[in-house]
This record gives C-alpha cells, sequence and structure tokens, in this order.
C-alpha cells in the first residue's frame, strides 16, 4: 500500500540507532505512524520538529504495517517560531493535544485545517490564544463529545450564559448557575459567537473550559492527563493575562 498527502508532524522518537518513528497528520488519511530512515540524523531531525508541515509518501507491505515515511519539508513552523517563546509553547500544544487524542488512521480533515489555521496565525498573540480555544471546542465537537452552549441547562435561556457545567458540558446563566458559581467553568462569548473579540483573559478562560473537557471526556478513557505541554501554555497566556 501507498499513499501520498500534506501533513503536520506531531511527534518523533528515536527507533533503534539511526531511526525515527513519525506521527503525522494529514487531511485524508489522519493521524499516521510511519518509520523514518535517519530521524535522528543531521538532515530528517529539522524536519520532524512538531507543527512542521510536510509532504508526506507513506509505504507499507501491509495496511496493518508500520511502514516508513518519505517527507518533504513544506514549511518550517518550528523554526520560524524558535524565537517567541508563547508562540512556540503555543505550537507544542496543539501538536501534543492532537497526538494525543486523534485516533490511528481515522480522517478528521476539519480538524486537520481549521488546525493549520491556528498553527498559521502563532506569530499573532493577539488571535491564535482564543483560536486555540475554538479548535479545541471544535476537536471535542468532532470526535462525538460536543459542548452544548446555546442554551441554558437548567432553565432553557438563551441569554446571559456565562458558565458551562462541568457534569452536563451545556452552558449554563448567570442567574442559574450563581449558587455553584465556584464549581462552574467558565464560558466566554467568543466560544459562543464566532463574531465576537477576545480578550487574553477571555482565551485563557476559554482554554480552561476546553482543556477540562478534553481531559475529562477523552482523555480518561486511556487514563491519560492533559498533556504537559498544553498545561504549560496556559499557564504561561494565564501569566501574559
Amino acid at each position: 500500500m501507498e499513499f501520498t498527502d500534506d501533513g503536520i508532524v506531531l511527534s518523533a522518537r528515536a527507533h533503534g540507532e539511526t531511526a525515527a518513528v513519525a506521527d503525522i497528520f494529514t487531511p485524508h488519511h489522519g493521524k499516521w505512524a510511519g518509520l523514518v530512515y535517519g530521524g535522528q540524523g543531521r538532515t530528517m531531525r529539522p524536519i520532524l520538529q512538531p507543527g512542521n508541515a510536510v509532504r508526506a509518501t507513506w509505504k507499507g507491505r501491509l495496511n496493518e504495517s508500520l511502514g516508513h515515511f518519505t517527507l518533504e519539508l513544506t514549511g518550517a513552523r518550528a523554526g520560524e517560531l524558535m524565537q517567541d517563546r508563547l508562540s512556540l509553547a503555543g505550537l507544542t500544544a496543539a501538536c501534543a493535544v492532537a497526538d494525543a487524542t486523534l485516533p490511528e488512521r481515522e480522517a478528521h480533515s476539519r480538524v486537520y485545517h481549521t488546525m493549520r489555521i491556528l498553527l498559521d496565525h502563532l506569530g499573532d498573540i493577539e488571535i491564535w490564544p482564543a483560536l486555540m480555544a475554538r479548535w479545541e471546542l471544535g476537536l471535542l465537537a468532532e470526535l462525538g463529545f460536543g459542548l452544548t452552549l446555546d442554551r441554558c441547562a437548567a432553565s432553557g435561556a438563551r441569554d446571559n450564559l456565562i458558565y458551562v457545567s462541568p457534569k452536563s458540558a451545556c452552558a449554563v446563566s448567570a442567574e442559574a448557575g450563581e449558587p455553584y458559581k465556584d464549581r462552574m467553568l467558565p464560558l466566554p462569548a467568543f466560544l459562543r459567537d464566532s463574531s465576537a473579540e477576545a480578550t487574553m483573559e477571555d482565551a485563557v478562560n476559554g482554554l480552561e473550559t476546553t482543556g477540562y473537557f478534553i481531559e475529562t471526556r477523552i482523555l480518561h478513557l486511556a487514563s491519560q492527563q492533559l498533556p504537559e505541554a498544553r498545561r504549560r501554555a496556559a499557564e504561561l497566556l494565564r501569566q501574559r493575562a
């Protein structure tokens, strides 16, 4: 079997003395692992940095086999963001979340294309934190764990929705949530309304909510926690806010 597709490098780990096993997220084949010959060498190691865009050709004797990748670098995002601590943290966080949550060999083209938009805007600190929260919200929906944010779970009201229930994953109005506000998650307006602007504080609040559900709805199924890279990025953004 053989295919060629665009891709985003999510991770790479050493295999043997010189090779590496890379996880590449592609629009038409999903997250796909493959051996990269010379993956630990000077030529391939820079290509295998998380977030880099590649043109990937995978070949394997059988569909179920590990197979191997031939990779052509098409966008060196990791190198471009190396001097910006926050942007590099965002890049690493997004790749870690995708690597931890996406199922193997299952296409999720919408997640792929919105992730590309996120990664392409990591140079703009005024934009990407909110984009990341929106991307994670879409990731939850794509994987079957979408949040209901258009009406209050308690009253059915559609106005003044400022909380999300950690139990039901539904919006809660300010009035209905007041007695339980210490246990509620924040619901910034930009997560409900794509036209709403988001401050840094809004973005941090959005990431708190999406991160909670990624961990408790998806990762807990494999007894995993939110990736450390994702936690670190959120903390850096919180400090900036």
